[in-house]
C-alpha cells in the first residue's frame, strides 16, 4: 500500500494537466484523484464540490493515507467540509491538507508516495517543492520589480 494523492481545484483542466505532469514522475499504480470543477466530471465551469473531495479522498485511500493538494482557498474549505462528510473517523484521520502549491507539490508528493514515503514524508516533500525555484530565483520576490506608479510599459 502507499499513500493517495488528490488534487483539488477550482479547474478541471488545470487539475488534469498538474496530475498527468506528476504522473510522468511517479509509478503507475499510484493512486492520484482529482476533484475539480463542478457537475459531473467538472464540466458544470469553475469551483470545488465538498461531495466530489469526499468521493475522490474515497477512491485514493488504501489505508497508508491520502495527502490532498488544493490550489486557491475556498478549495481549502471545501477540503475541510469534505472531511466533515466522511462517514469513517479512520479514514478522517488518515487525510493530511497539504498547503503545498498545486503543481510542484503535486509532482513532489506523487515522487514521495511512489518511493514509498508516509503520508508526513509525502506532504513534507509538497511543501518543500517552491524551495528550488526559490533559491534559483534568489527568494520570494527578490527577483520580480516592484510596480509602482512610476512603472511604464512601451510595446512597439
Amino acid at each position: 500500500m502507499t499513500v493517495g494523492i488528490v488534487a483539488v481545484s477550482h479547474s478541471r483542466a488545470l487539475a488534469d494537466a498538474a496530475v498527468a505532469l506528476a504522473r510522468e514522475m511517479a509509478p503507475p499504480d499510484l493512486r492520484i484523484e482529482v476533484a475539480a470543477g463542478i457537475g459531473e466530471d467538472g464540466a458544470g465551469g469553475f469551483g470545488t464540490d465538498a461531495t466530489a473531495i469526499a468521493a475522490a479522498l474515497g477512491a485514493a485511500d488504501s489505508g497508508d493515507g491520502v495527502v490532498v493538494l488544493m490550489d486557491l482557498g475556498s478549495a481549502v474549505l471545501s477540503a475541510e467540509l469534505a472531511l466533515d462528510l466522511l462517514d469513517d473517523p479512520d479514514v478522517r484521520d488518515r487525510v493530511l491538507l497539504c498547503p503545498a502549491p498545486l503543481v510542484e507539490g503535486l509532482v513532489a508528493a506523487a515522487v514521495a508516495a511512489g518511493g514509498g514515503a508516509d503520508r508526513a514524508e509525502v506532504a513534507a516533500e509538497a511543501g518543500a517543492a517552491l524551495l528550488a525555484k526559490q533559491e534559483q530565483l534568489g527568494g520570494p520576490g527578490e527577483r520580480v520589480p516592484a510596480a509602482g506608479p512610476e512603472a511604464r510599459a512601451r510595446w512597439p
